[in-house]
Parts: structure tokens; sequence; C-alpha cells
């Protein structure tokens, strides 16, 4: 997964604050949606619930997993946040890696949900987060191909 992995030079942190080595075995193949959200986004707060279905849902079937990068303005609401979702997160005191990911994919606003080759780290998907609500929330054309 180096191409993924070295996107974000090991600062990939688990539910359990551990870091994750996305070069592991166990994540070659994958599909990995970066997800940029925050705590104070009202559209965010009501698309998370939906994207923790749908990851719970599909994430073994559908091999991929999620990145969390967080646009809160301090940790403790990133904390509280974060605390609901089950995947993983770039660490919230990494803000140049965050401005660094965000520059190199045009991020513009949130909730947005990107989904990348794990081992390439080239884009599948641009508008994941819309796939995800409306177009097909069960996942059957899962990854999904930007037009």
């Amino acid at each position: 997964m180096a191409g993924v992995a070295k996107l974000f030079d090991d600062h990939i942190l688990d539910k359990s604050k551990e870091l994750v080595d996305l070069n592991d075995e166990e994540y070659k193949g994958k599909v990995i949606g970066l997800y940029f959200s925050a705590h104070w986004c009202g559209p965010c707060r009501r698309f998370t619930p939906k994207l923790i279905e749908f990851y719970n849902s599909h994430a073994k079937d559908k091999n991929f997993e999620i990145i969390f990068i967080s646009s809160d303005n301090d940790e403790e609401s990133f904390n509280e946040y974060y605390e609901h979702m089950p995947w993983f997160t770039l660490d919230f005191k990494e803000s140049d890696k965050k401005a660094e990911i965000e520059n190199k994919f045009d991020i513009t606003g949130i909730p947005t949900l990107i989904l990348l080759d794990g081992d390439s780290g080239d884009i599948i998907c641009t508008d994941a987060d819309e796939r995800v609500s409306s177009d097909d929330s069960e996942g059957e054309k899962f990854p999904w191909k930007s037009s």
C-alpha cells in the first residue's frame, strides 16, 4: 500500500491511538476512504451516522477502510466526534499533514469522502459522500468511479 501509506507518513492512528502501518499485508488491495469532516459542521453530523452504517455493513465485503481527517478547531471537539467513528484517523496534531492532503485533493468543503486505491494512491471517486447518501447506499456499485 505504498501509495496511501506514503501520503500519510505514518501519522494514522487506530481507535486505541496506536500507529497503523498501512504498508502491512492486511491493507494490501484495500480501497481507502478519506473522510474530511468536523464536529461543528451540521451536514457532517448528519452524514457521519450514514457513513458509520455503510462502513459497518460493507467494510469487510467491499475490502475498504476509512481515515478520518478532522477540521475541528480543538482536540477536545475532535475526540468527542471521533469517539463514535469505527475507523482510523489522521493524528489531530498533524495540521501540516492535514493541509498538505487537503491541497493535494483540492478539498474545499466538508463533509467530503473520496476513495483511493490503497496500493497506488490513485483517486477512484471524488464524490463518495454523495454515493453513500443517495445514489448507491447499499454499495452495489462500490467502489464508485468518478465520471
